[in-house]
């Protein structure tokens, strides 16, 4: 390497200075998140990258772009994030839980703030379920969805707008359609015309209650039908983006079928999981890369850290209410 390349080599690497961020009274969150443009570590670098990366994303006429999120956060107080950033979006990509959580909680499901540390032996001669640190009664979980799922899909089965043969996006409008709760997924998804493509939707309360429903009623769930969907949605968009929050069968559906087309032009991913067990939640997006599930030019960035903390401070810095 001749002296020339190294010391033009020298000079890209370092020409951005960290530069101290300074917090004021009243600052808003779009002006702290501008401040960190340049504060270097850790991950709050990898959060202003990805606010940018989102901001470009949604900002292309051109992209369709993906929101996928796994059913845990949907028990927290994320679940209206999650509402409010729907009609940004052109499509969602989540899990079976996701119906039983954003149910249960539009049909007045009480969940409450519990504790990691609770004893769980006590909880459950309490009929009290643990999820993460949220407390769940029995009751406000199985019982609201069962309720809720006898009553919308006995209608609809009455109906004359009634298929016999459904798609989980399919399934997801239906409710969507007549649950009232502005805070909902499902709701907001429905008002907005944002598909739902759930591949594990039988994973769940909701799932069950499909399976005992198709015993004593014409009804046929078809799985391959929103994979055809989203094999459509690869070919058809020359450009594709995503914002990724946490993995499993939600991430991978993702990436998944971008590789078809090439690879996401923008990827946004955050995660708590490790890449050294190998697994997918873990995997990094320039592992993607490798795939071609990510471009190789492409605007991508994985933040390490909880969803709960991160993802309300990206939608207040990037405007999404």
């Amino acid at each position: 390497m001749s002296v020339d390349s190294t010391k033009a080599i020298k000079e890209k690497l370092l020409r951005k200075a960290v530069r101290d961020i300074h917090v004021r009274k009243g600052m808003r969150v779009s002006e702290l998140i501008d401040n960190m443009s340049a504060m270097g570590g850790f991950s709050g670098q990898h959060l202003y990258n990805g606010i940018e990366i989102t901001k470009a994303m949604l900002a292309d006429k051109k992209s369709f772009n993906f929101l996928s999120f796994p059913a845990d956060i949907v028990s927290t107080g994320l679940r209206g994030v999650l509402a409010d950033m729907v009609k940004h979006f052109d499509a969602i990509i989540t899990t079976g839980g996701m119906l039983d959580h954003d149910i249960a909680r539009s049909f007045g499901g009480k969940y409450c703030v519990g504790d990691f540390n609770a004893d769980d032996s006590m909880l459950h001669h309490l009929g009290v379920y643990r999820l993460g640190n949220v407390f769940i009664e029995q009751k406000e979980y199985g019982g609201k969805v069962e309720d809720a799922f006898a009553d919308i899909m006995g209608r609809l089965y009455k109906s004359k707008d009634y298929k016999r043969e459904y798609s989980a996006s399919e399934l997801a409008l239906e409710f969507g359609k007549e649950i009232k709760d502005e805070h909902s997924i499902l709701r907001q998804a429905y008002l907005h015309n944002v598909p739902i493509f759930n591949p594990g939707i039988l994973d769940g309360a909701f799932g069950t209650q499909l399976t005992i429903f198709s015993q004593t009623h014409d009804f046929k769930l078809n799985l391959l039908k929103d994979e055809l969907a989203l094999s459509n949605i690869a070919f058809d968009n020359k450009v594709t983006g995503a914002l990724m929050i946490g993995g499993g069968i939600s991430k991978h559906h993702v990436i998944w079928w971008n590789q078809f087309k090439g690879g996401l032009d923008y990827a946004v991913y955050m995660t708590t999981a490790t890449q050294f067990d190998g697994s997918l939640s873990g995997a990094r997006l320039t592992e993607a890369v490798s795939w071609g599930k990510v471009k190789e030019k492409a605007k991508y960035v994985t933040i390490d850290g909880d969803a709960t903390i991160i993802l309300p401070v990206m939608a207040a810095a990037l405007g999404l209410e």
